[in-house]
């Protein structure tokens, strides 16, 4: 394996991974540090109520973006193989 393919492999594989769980990781993010500004307004020092509407939120934003996804990693799945397919070629 040429080490220009490991490594347009690799930074594709990372960017993927990080594309894909943007959405999830920002909207439990966002939900967090809203209840947090709500406990923090009315001292409500409850720590498990942060966990549920986190949930909540990190499963409709999956819920809403699976299709565009899938879709994303479908074409840089694509992409990839054809990397390796005229590196090895």
């Amino acid at each position: 394996m040429n080490e220009a393919l490991f490594l347009t492999v690799f930074q594709k594989t990372i960017m993927l991974t990080m594309l894909i769980s943007a959405p999830i990781l920002l909207s439990a993010i966002v939900v967090g540090l809203a209840i947090s500004i709500v406990q923090s307004v009315t001292q409500i020092q409850e720590q498990t109520l942060t966990f549920v509407p986190k949930i909540f939120a990190a499963l409709i934003i999956l819920i809403v973006s699976a299709p565009w996804m899938i879709d994303t990693f479908t074409t840089t799945t694509k992409e990839l193989f054809e990397y390796i397919k005229v590196f090895i070629s």
